[in-house]
Parts: structure tokens; sequence; C-alpha cells
């Protein structure tokens, strides 16, 4: 039996789950789409069609549906809330669990050892195509670790193992790439020279432009006055204006950096919240498939459904401000401005 994870403490009051559901044989579809259910959530059986889960308001309000959907196929369920199982420690549970979660990741360790020794084995004069492969991989392991770390509730050694190595593969990966493509320089700033300005850009903002303007507002100039004008003038600027994301202007691309990102490095901002939005940007606005963010797809619908509702330039780039306040708040920045 594997111990407990270090990092897994198993609470005297902890709560779990049982549920317990038939269905009628046919049709087979009906089976499986349940049995999917359960796996889906972590769910374990520990008996023919008695599943368990810990205790918490999301797996209640799951199962509440299933119970629901399984009625409306005439079968039978029910579950019940109970704080130990007679026959079984809370410890046992645990370990029950982080076992399932091993042989879940095991396709996952699997596909990281490969890309370790590949890794290695990239050769300077195909660096390029294999990295690019490479990124691709790492991309689609990524996705499958976090769908089962989801529901490793209690941090598996395994899982916290495959995460580590999932951290030092995606360094040596951005690594090789920064060697390979050198973003153009960025010219570092001094916030101090950069208060109470009026910032312009073009009209019709959005992602970069959105983002870019939040960021000022957050981390730069409190007082910042957003304008929206012809990329022609751009080069224009006089000691109170500044121009972003405009051909000519004091920031925008610089190589494969998005004019958020340019900001950041310009800048030096640290905040590990705005690093996370910068990959989200980045994704969003260059398309060269650097990063791959769950998040991504989300934001853009959202950020479109503003830029077709807002009636003026400065209603859409202040709810897109908003949109990336809240973004940031949720990935555990500071507190609202």
């Amino acid at each position: 039996m594997d111990k407990l994870s270090d990092k897994t403490k198993v609470k005297e009051d902890m709560a779990w789950l049982l549920f317990f559901y038939t269905v009628p044989s046919k049709p087979v579809s009906s089976r499986m789409r349940i049995w999917r259910r359960l796996a889906k959530t972590g769910a374990i059986a520990i008996k023919d069609a008695v599943y368990i889960l810990p205790y918490n308001d999301e797996h209640y309000e799951l199962l509440q549906w299933l119970v629901s959907e399984i009625t409306a196929m005439k079968g039978d369920a029910g579950f019940v809330k109970v704080s130990k199982i007679e026959t079984m420690k809370n410890e046992e549970l645990v370990e029950f669990f982080n076992r399932q979660r091993e042989s879940d990741f095991r396709g996952i360790q699997t596909s990281i050892s490969e890309m370790e020794q590949k890794i290695n084995s990239v050769k300077k004069d195909s660096a390029s195509n294999h990295l690019n492969k490479l990124s691709e991989r790492f991309k689609k392991t990524a996705r499958e670790f976090e769908e089962i770390r989801k529901i490793d509730f209690f941090g598996s050694r395994a899982g916290s193992g495959l995460q580590k190595r999932l951290g030092l593969i995606e360094k040596r990966l951005k690594k090789s790439s920064d060697v390979l493509f050198k973003d153009a320089p960025v010219t570092v700033r001094r916030i101090e020279d950069y208060q109470g300005k009026a910032w312009f850009t073009r009209k019709k903002p959005f992602v970069d432009r959105m983002a870019s303007a939040w960021l000022i507002k957050r981390f730069i100039d409190n007082n910042a006055v957003f304008k929206f004008t012809d990329e022609s003038v751009a080069g224009a600027a006089d000691k109170k204006s500044v121009f972003f994301d405009m051909r000519g202007g004091e920031f925008t691309h610089a190589g494969s950096l998005c004019t958020f990102e340019a900001i950041i490095s310009s800048f030096g901002i640290k905040d590990p919240a705005a690093q996370k939005i910068a990959e989200i940007v980045h994704e969003l606005d260059v398309k060269d498939n650097l990063y791959e963010n769950p998040d991504s797809s989300g934001v853009e619908e959202i950020l479109n459904g503003i830029r077709k509702t807002a009636k003026s330039d400065e209603e859409m780039l202040k709810k897109g401000m908003e949109v990336f306040e809240m973004l940031y708040i949720s990935k555990g920045g500071g507190d609202a401005l």
C-alpha cells in the first residue's frame, strides 16, 4: 500500500459522499454515460454501483444532478453524506484515492519521460523543428495532466512529482526557445517618469489595447487618461502624451512580444498574476501557438461581446479593462482598484 503524500493531511472531521444507482440495461449508452460522468469527477467505486467522493458543495450539487438524470432515464439513484465508513479509516480512503490517481497518471508519466529524453537529444541543426514538436506535445500532456490533477483531491505523491517534472520541461523549452528566437530589445523605463499622462491608442480597442490600458492603470499610472487617435499621429507626442499599441508608438509590439508583454518587460513588472495574464494576451493577439491557456477562449468571447455592444471606444476600453481586473483578482492578484 502506498504511503500518503507528505502534503496530505487527513482531517478528523472529513466527510464523504456515497452514491449508489441502477439504470436499465438498455440502452448501454446510458450506463456508459453515467460511468464516464462519475469517472470524470474523480469518483471511485468501492462496491458494485456504489461510488465515493470527498464531500464538498460542488460534489454534492453534482450528485443531485446525477440523481435527476438517472431518474429521467427510468433508473434509481441516491446518495448520502457520511462522516466515516466503519470498515475503512479515513487514511485508508485517502490512500485509496491516491492509488487510483497514480494509475491515472501513468500515461502522463510515460509522455513526460519521452519528452525528457527528446529534449536531451535535440540537435542544433534541427532544433527549431524539434522544439516546435516538443512544445505541441508538452501542451497536450500539460492539458491531460491538469484534467487529472483536478480530481487528485489529496495531492498524491505521483501528481506532485509529475508537476515538478513538467515545470522543469517547460523551463527547458522556454530557455531553448529564447536562445533560438530572441525578442527585440525593449527599452527600460521608470514608472516615476510616466505619471499623470494622456495615453493614446488606436480606435476600436481589443485584447492587447484593453489589457495594456488595464496594466498601465494598475501598475504604472493610476491617474492615466486614455484617448483615441489615428495611427498617423503616433510620432507627434509631447511630454504629456504617450502612444501605445500603435506603429511608431513608445510602447508597441517588440519582436515576438505583444504590447502588453513589451510594457511588462520595459517597466520590469514581476507580478505573477500579471505574468499569467500576459500569456493569455499573447495567445489571443499574436496567435503563434507559444502558449495554450484554457482561459483564453472564454476571455476572447467576453471581449467580443463587449466590442459588439459598446456604444463608444471609451466604453469598450473601460469594460475591457474591468474584465482584466477581474481576471487579475481571480489569478491571485491584489485587491481591486
